[in-house]
């Protein structure tokens, strides 16, 4: 299996993941080095690789003719007898295919627009706004790996860690104000109002993030005046626990969404429409979807916001949220502010 992307879209790959292991196979995972951690999360997988591919990611790498004959002869040592080529809508599985060629692998699958010469013996249509994992569980149907009897296709992780030692009791909220792409994530003063508002209604609220996001957290928590801080304070497995302790999760569209939605807890999604919501939206957890889905950005794909405000996240508010959060855990209660 091959998923070279970030940490959500490896996460999203674990049904198909599951499908390949049904029938009894051993499962590698070749993914980049930001989707490592995921991947070595993910029910089925045996082996994890790593390569850091030059058509992929935030910040490619330069081509390096010398890296390339290690990760073949890598692959070509494990003596893999099938490959699935797992990719978004937008990406061609071509350049991994001939990788895999060149490795001796001798049945390719993918889904592809683009002909493929020699390179797959499966080239799979995937069906118009179809939601990642469901692509990619398709992808395994069409090549004869089902999902096994009694799996229904939720997103899973590995048994996540206890975390009480980091959040105290239950109950709690997380709030998770940072995203890996720029316009996929709420103003840090919009993510501060939803979390004072959240306090000040009688939620008690946990703040994470990454380590290079601490002043974020920091900021987001009000300085520990209204949540506890965790930024940088948990890795991938770690926060696994952290958001399955949770109640509910309040996320943009980045890999802790979909974490979240592997340990079953509801989401309020702070969807930025760049890309579709049908495609990469928390994945059937319950959830909340808040944003301006017609946003003159919808579709665009842009990395950094190219409307002037941020208006599709930006023009929310903490009542916003703490609407949303009730409506997800406690429907009855009265919203006030």
């Amino acid at each position: 299996m091959v998923r070279l992307d970030s940490a959500g879209d490896v996460l999203l790959a674990g049904p198909a993941v599951r499908a390949a292991g049904g029938r009894g196979a051993q499962v590698g995972l070749l993914c980049g080095p930001h989707g490592e951690a995921a991947a070595r999360l993910l029910p089925g997988v045996e082996r994890v690789h790593v390569w850091d591919a030059p058509w992929v990611g935030f910040e490619p790498p330069d081509v390096a003719s010398s890296e390339v004959p290690l990760i073949i002869d890598e692959l070509a040592g494990q003596q893999y007898d099938r490959a699935f080529v797992l990719v978004s809508f937008h990406q061609s599985p071509l350049p991994t295919a001939l990788l895999l060629r060149l490795a001796g692998i001798p049945w390719i699958g993918a889904d592809s627009v683009d002909y493929p010469g020699s390179l797959l013996d499966l080239r799979h249509q995937r069906a118009d706004n179809c939601h990642e994992a469901e692509a990619a569980t398709e992808l395994l149907a069409a090549g004869g790996f089902g999902l096994p009897p009694g799996d229904d296709g939720r997103l899973q992780v590995r048994t996540p860690p206890e975390a009480t030692a980091l959040t105290g009791a239950a109950p709690y909220l997380v709030v998770h104000p940072g995203a890996a792409v720029p316009a996929r994530a709420v103003a840090p003063k919009v993510a501060a109002d939803a979390v004072h508002v959240l306090h000040r209604a009688g939620y008690r609220v946990v703040v994470t993030g990454a380590a290079a996001e601490r002043a974020l957290t920091a900021e987001v928590s009000g300085y520990g005046r209204y949540a506890l801080d965790l930024g940088g304070r948990t890795d991938l497995a770690a926060l696994s626990g952290v958001l399955a302790g949770a109640d509910a999760v309040v996320v943009g569209n980045t890999g802790p969404a979909h974490l979240a939605a592997a340990v079953g807890t509801p989401v309020v999604s702070l969807f930025a429409p760049v890309v579709p919501a049908e495609r990469w939206r928390p994945y059937r957890v319950p959830t909340e979807i808040l944003g301006v889905q017609d946003a003159p950005c919808a579709g665009s794909r842009a990395r950094r916001c190219p409307v002037p405000g941020h208006p599709c996240l930006d023009s929310l508010t903490g009542d916003d949220v703490l609407a949303a959060v009730r409506r997800l855990i406690d429907p009855t209660a009265e919203v006030t502010a």
